[in-house]
C-alpha cells in the first residue's frame, strides 16, 4: 500500500488495477507518467521556476531518473558537457563533428540546473517536449503527483488510464 494516499485518489489507485498512464499538470505544463517514462510538455510561457520545480520534484521521487539526448558537436565540447554533470554514453565521428549521446542523471543537481537552462533556451523557439526515464510504479506515480500538487500552484489530475481499461477515467 502506498503512503500518503488521499481519499480522492484512493479509489482510482487502489489495487488490483495497475496504472497504464497518469496525466497531470496545469495549463502550461503537462506530465504523463508510465512505468518506464515521464513525458513532459512545457508550454512556451511556462515560468522558469515551474521548470525547476518539475525537475526537482522528479529527482526527489526517483533520483535514478535520467534524460538521454544526442547532439553533434566538436570534440572539444564533449568534456564541456561532462563538466555540467552530463554522463557521456557514446560518441563517434560523423560529418559535421561528433555524434554524442549523453545521459543527464536526476541525482546530480548541477546537471538538472543545466537541463533547466537548456529547456529555457529551447522555449525561445516554441513548446518543448522531454522524455525522462525512470523505474516508477503506481506508488511512485502517486508520490510524484503529491510532490507536484503540494509544491506547484494550480497542479491538477488530468486523466488516468488503467491497464485493464481502454478508456480514460477522470
Amino acid at each position: 500500500m502506498c503512503a500518503q494516499k488521499t481519499q480522492d485518489l484512493e479509489a482510482k489507485l487502489s489495487p488490483p488495477q495497475s496504472l497504464g498512464s497518469f496525466e497531470m499538470g496545469r495549463n502550461d505544463v503537462d506530465v504523463v507518467c508510465t512505468y518506464g517514462k515521464i513525458a513532459v510538455w512545457f508550454g512556451r510561457k511556462v515560468p522558469d521556476y515551474i521548470i525547476a520545480q518539475v525537475l526537482i520534484g522528479i529527482s526527489k521521487v526517483d533520483p535514478s531518473a535520467v534524460h538521454e539526448f544526442e547532439m553533434i558537436c566538436d570534440f572539444d565540447e564533449i568534456t564541456e558537457y561532462e563538466s555540467k554533470g552530463y554522463i557521456l554514453v557514446s560518441y563517434g565521428k560523423t560529418s559535421g563533428g561528433y555524434r554524442v549521446n549523453y545521459s543527464i542523471p536526476f541525482s546530480n543537481k548541477k546537471a538538472l540546473f543545466h537541463l533547466s537552462k537548456f529547456v529555457l533556451e529551447e522555449l525561445q523557439k516554441g513548446d518543448v517536449r522531454k522524455d525522462f526515464y525512470w523505474n516508477g510504479n503506481d506508488c511512485d506515480i502517486q508520490r510524484l503527483y503529491h510532490e507536484f500538487r503540494n509544491n506547484i500552484e494550480s497542479w491538477e489530475l488530468k486523466a488516468i488510464n488503467y491497464k485493464t481499461e481502454s478508456q480514460t477515467s477522470r
